[in-house]
C-alpha cells in the first residue's frame, strides 16, 4: 500500500475506553509520514453485543477501513462473518485482526505471536514443564497456542465454562500432540505442582476488579504472567510481586500484537522498539 494512502483503522470490542491501541498505531504511523486514524468501537458505549458485528463490518466497509481489531468478547463471534482465515487465525480459532481489502474480510491473529514475543523477552528461561493457564475463550486459545509453541510441556486450562476449556485442549492436542493440553479439574492441587500462572481472562481489568486465581494459592517459585495491560499491575500481578514471583505484564502482548496489525494494515513494517517505548511511555 502506498505510503500516501489514508490509513483508517478500529477497534470493536466492550468497555475499551482505556485502550492504548489507537496511540500506538497513530503515533507510529505519524513517525512513518502517513495518515492514520484508528478509532474506538466500542460496544458498552453504544450499547450494542456482539450481536452487532455483522453490521459494523459492513458499515466498516462502507466507509472504507482498512482494518479493524478486535477484542473481548468478539474474538470468536467475528469469524462466521469473514471470508478467509490467515492458517494461524485457523489454527487457534480466534481472530484479533480483519484485513477489509477488495471486497474480503480477512482474520489474522496477531495475539499468539504478541504473547510469545513477550514471553520470550520477560520470562526467556522460566520453567514450562507445567503451566497453569486460566480462560479458555479467544485470547486464550492465542496464548495457549503462543506457550506450547513455547516449549510448555502440559499446560491445564481452567474456565467458568468447563466445556470450552474442554474444546480448548482438544484442538491444542490435535496440533501438538495428545495430553500436551488437559482441562483443569481442581485448581489447588494443579498450581501447587506448576511452574508457572497465565491469566488470560478479563479479570484485573480496570472495569472487572478482582483476581482470577485465589491469593493463598500463589507462592514464590511461581512465574505469573498476565494479559491484561491496563492496569499495567494488576491485582494478580500485585500481590505475585509480594511473594517474590518473576512476573510478566501484559504491555509486550499489546505492544507485539500492535506491531504486525500495523504491518497487516498498512502494508509497512512499522519500528517495533519505537512502539514499546512509546507504550512504556504512556504507562509511565
Amino acid at each position: 500500500m502506498a505510503r500516501s494512502n489514508v490509513i483508517l483503522a478500529g477497534l470493536i470490542g466492550a468497555g475499551i475506553q482505556a485502550s492504548r491501541t489507537p496511540a500506538l498505531h497513530e503515533h507510529e504511523g505519524d513517525a512513518q509520514g502517513m495518515r492514520y486514524l484508528y478509532r474506538l468501537i466500542d460496544l458498552d458505549q453504544l450499547k450494542m453485543d456482539s450481536t452487532a458485528l455483522p453490521d459494523l463490518l459492513l458499515a466498516a466497509e462502507r466507509m472504507n477501513y482498512t482494518g479493524l481489531n478486535i477484542t473481548f468478547p468478539c474474538k470468536q463471534a467475528i469469524i462466521p462473518l469473514l471470508d478467509e482465515l490467515s492458517p494461524e487465525a485457523k489454527g487457534i480459532g480466534a481472530v484479533n485482526t480483519v484485513v477489509l481489502k477488495d471486497g474480503k474480510r480477512v482474520g489474522h491473529n496477531t495475539d499468539c505471536l504478541g504473547f510469545a514475543e513477550g514471553f520470550r523477552r520477560g520470562l526467556k528461561d522460566a520453567a514450562r514443564e507445567r503451566v497453569v493457564q486460566m480462560g479458555a475463550g479467544g485470547a486464550g486459545a492465542a496464548v495457549a497456542h503462543a506457550l506450547l509453541s513455547e516449549g510448555v510441556q502440559k499446560l491445564s486450562i481452567f474456565d467458568v465454562d468447563s466445556e470450552r476449556a474442554e474444546s480448548l485442549a482438544n484442538n491444542l492436542n490435535q496440533h501438538f500432540g495428545f495430553g500436551r493440553a488437559v482441562a483443569g479439574r481442581d485448581l489447588p492441587s494443579t498450581l501447587n505442582q506448576a511452574d508457572g500462572l497465565v491469566n488470560t481472562t478479563p479479570m484485573g481489568m480496570a472495569k472487572l476488579p478482582g483476581m482470577p486465581v485465589p491469593v493463598e494459592l500463589l507462592r514464590k517459585d511461581l512465574w505469573v504472567a498476565e494479559i491484561v495491560y491496563f492496569p499495567l499491575e494488576t491485582e494478580l500481578l500485585r500481590n505475585a510481586r509480594a511473594l517474590g514471583c518473576r512476573t510478566l505484564d501484559g504491555g509486550n502482548m499489546a505492544v507485539f500484537q500492535a506491531v504486525k496489525a500495523f504491518e497487516l494494515f498498512s502494508g509497512v513494517a512499522p519500528d517495533a522498539q519505537r512502539m514499546l517505548a512509546h507504550f512504556q511511555s504512556m504507562n509511565g
